[in-house]
């Protein structure tokens, strides 16, 4: 008769992670920061916002260029003085116009084919958390790492609330995560699209690079990992 040691914790499932934008998305933060700036309830602050986001736009590609992670500090200052009950009421709409629009035909199959093989579905994004619940509850996440506002008063001050989740960070929180829930990261898998996220596939035993970029999808080929094309809703294979 075999024995059980009770006091060997029992492994959870393994987890899929997910990064969001360019991945599972053709969209980004910029996009979705410029509806929240058009939909201001003050039209002169509308203006003044998205004006000054077009005027950015040069000075912001050279930054994400540099560091994804300084990309996120810097333009998550443009929500200083939003009202955090204003944002997260605006998330459905924000999902509905500008999100839904940009998912990539073959994202929601690939999560649920992930969730029927037994995977816990996990989104690894540096978006804010109020813009990405919306997209947790349309794709069935169990659950999200995310970037979150520092509020005072109801009102947002521009400033992220640390670790800011981005390059290393990602990998950092994975491994963390998987750590609390006892799944067994060896055979976790991770998605993502950009060389930026390379510690996050790096992190996991079953890395794919989906819709990848150059240099990421080099590594991939050179490495043997899988490679995806979620844009067309392309097959998926045995991944």
């Amino acid at each position: 008769m075999q024995q059980t040691d009770h006091n060997t914790p029992v492994k959870s499932p393994p987890i899929a992670f997910y990064d969001l934008d360019g991945t599972l998305c053709s969209g980004n933060i910029v996009q979705r920061y410029a509806f929240y700036a058009r939909s201001h309830p003050s039209k002169l602050r509308a203006i003044l916002r998205y004006g000054k986001l077009v005027a950015s736009v040069p000075h912001l590609m050279g930054l994400e260029l540099y560091s994804r992670r300084l990309f996120n500090e810097v333009f998550y200052r443009e929500y200083r003085g939003m009202k955090e009950e204003w944002l997260r009421g605006l998330a459905e709409e924000l999902l509905e116009r500008v999100v839904r629009p940009t998912i990539y035909a073959g994202s929601k199959a690939l999560v649920d084919a992930d969730s029927a093989r037994g995977f816990q579905p996990v989104l690894v994004t540096g978006e804010l958390d109020f813009a990405v619940e919306p997209i947790v509850r349309y794709f069935g996440f169990h659950a999200v790492i995310s970037n979150s506002l520092f509020y005072r008063h109801g009102t947002a001050t521009g400033r992220v609330v640390p670790p800011l989740i981005a390059e290393r960070e990602k990998a950092a929180a994975i491994e963390e995560m998987c750590r609390q829930q006892n799944a067994e990261i060896t055979q976790s898998k991770a998605y993502s699209d950009s060389i930026s996220d390379l510690h996050m596939l790096e992190a996991v035993g079953q890395p794919a690079a989906v819709n990848p970029d150059r240099r990421l999808k080099r590594v991939a080929l050179q490495r043997g990992w899988s490679v995806l094309d979620l844009k067309n809703g392309s097959p998926l294979g045995p991944f």
